[in-house]
Formats: structure tokens, sequence, C-alpha cells
């Protein structure tokens, strides 16, 4: 099969209090994302949220409905966000052909028409990188390019956390039911991704973590303020962030992350921040 998912279940902040690092990786750490010729997702119960991954190589992928979501079609009740981190590729919907070159995005509308993932050189393969929420109405597809995107220029080095926030997805430049997706990109030389760090109650959060050389890591941070725990990530992983806990991280070499949102409301600045002298 072209297509495998699995299902995590939400779990709270008392429960997470008595995890070890293997459980910990296990409910919130997506280390799997990009498999060749392969569509994966994990259904995750915060917020009904999907985060995957689709790498065309030897064939085009198709996104294909799971069991989970007891739909005939995928996107019948559901919006697809789509950023591309590999080689040039092209995701049609319907009659419709969208090509997408690295870090630029596209933005699939609920829809009953077919969707198809592929790539332009299979040497050098499209690494469509997934998120998906539930969907109330059906707005039009639209691609977001690298130019395209509203910058945030944040940071500095002298706090080593200057870093460019490219929102690509967000609902100043394309409408959407819930979700929001972004790319972050570090200047040379800084390591902190999100700093100070920030949790918000009335969404989640997923971090997806990319272009991170060998043998380098980055040590995502999450928990509640006052009770940090750590997991340690490599290229191409991500992490489930749910509304109780922070997220940042730091790295060992420079990368650059994507995060997808969904929840209560499209507002992007609806967050609490702690500052490092409130962490524990």
């Amino acid at each position: 099969m072209s297509t495998e998912y699995e299902v995590r279940y939400a779990i709270g902040q008392r429960e997470a209090k008595a995890y070890d690092t293997a459980a910990l990786r296990r409910e919130f750490l997506v280390e799997n994302c990009m498999q060749n010729d392969k569509v994966y997702w994990v259904y995750s119960h915060y917020e009904r949220f999907m985060v995957g991954g689709a790498v065309p190589i030897k064939q085009t992928l198709q996104l294909e409905t799971i069991d989970a979501l007891k739909s005939v079609e995928f996107l019948a009740r559901r919006e697809l966000g789509i950023i591309n981190v590999g080689g040039e590729g092209t995701v049609t919907v319907g009659d419709q052909s969208f090509t997408l070159g690295k870090e630029e995005a596209l933005y699939v509308g609920q829809t009953k028409e077919a969707v198809t993932f592929s790539s332009s050189d299979a040497s050098n393969p499209a690494r469509f990188y997934l998120n998906s929420t539930p969907a109330h109405h059906a707005y039009p597809h639209k691609k977001v390019g690298k130019t395209d995107a509203n910058v945030l220029h944040m940071g500095s080095q002298a706090t080593s956390n200057e870093r460019d926030i490219n929102q690509l997805l967000i609902n100043t430049l394309v409408q959407t039911c819930q979700l929001q997706m972004g790319l972050t990109r570090l200047a040379q030389g800084s390591v902190w991704n999100t700093m100070p760090a920030h949790q918000h109650d009335r969404r989640n959060e997923v971090y997806f973590y990319f272009d991170l050389a060998e043998p380098q890591a980055v040590c995502h941070f999450m928990g509640e303020p006052q009770e940090t725990r750590h997991l340690w990530v490599k290229n191409e992983s991500a992490v489930i962030s749910p509304p109780w806990s922070i997220h940042c991280g730091v790295g060992t070499g420079n990368y650059a992350f994507i995060w997808g949102m969904a929840g209560e409301n499209l507002d992007y600045d609806d967050m609490d921040k702690y500052q490092p002298d409130q962490l524990k």
C-alpha cells in the first residue's frame, strides 16, 4: 500500500508527568514523516490534527482516505496544507495542477476531487510535508510561493535566535477554516527557534524540523512552563505540541522548521509567552 497511518490519542499534562523518555517519544514525536513512495499520516486527537508526508519517486501518489476518517474522500470534511521541502514537484487537484519548488506552499480546500503528488525529477524528488484539519467550508485552493509569504524578521544574534518567520498559509494571505502554516529559517549561527517560549491553550501546534545536517539534532522543549520536558529530534521529524505544552527548541547546527496550527481561532498572536527566567 502507498498510504499508511497511525492514531495518537490526546494525553493530559497530569498523565504526561509520569512518562519516561520512551513514552514521551512514543506519544509526541513523529520520526517517519517522509517515506519513499508513500503517503504517511499520524492522526492526532488534539484538534483532530493530521501530520504527515508524501515522497513520490517511482510513482505518482494519491491522497487516499483512511479508515479513521470514515469518509469516502479524504478531503470531504477536511482541508490540507502542503509545504515542499525537497525538489520540484506537482500537486494535482481535480483538473488543476500546482507546481511547488522548495519551501513553496499550497492550500487545498474541502473537496471531493482527486489529489495526487508527483516529482519532476526522481533523482531529486519532492518531499511534501502535509498538515490537515477538519473543515466546515470549501475555500479556494491557493498556491503561496516564497515571494508571496509575509516575512517577520525576529530575534538577534546577541540572543542566538535571529530568524525569518515566513507566514505562508495564514488568514491574511489565504482563506482557511482553521489551519495555519509557515516556515521559520534561522540565521547562520543562531540556534534557538522560538524564544521566548510560548503556548496557546486555544490551539495545538506541530513543529517539523528539516535541513538539519547529520549528525546534528534539535533539543525540543515541551511540557508545562514550570515543569518542562525535552525531546532530542533528528532531521525531518515532527513534534506534536498539546495546548497545555510550551514549544521551543535549540539546535546543535543550523536548521529550519515548519509550524502548523489549528484550533479555536485564526489569531496568529494568540499565545502566552514565557521568558527564559520563568521556565523550570
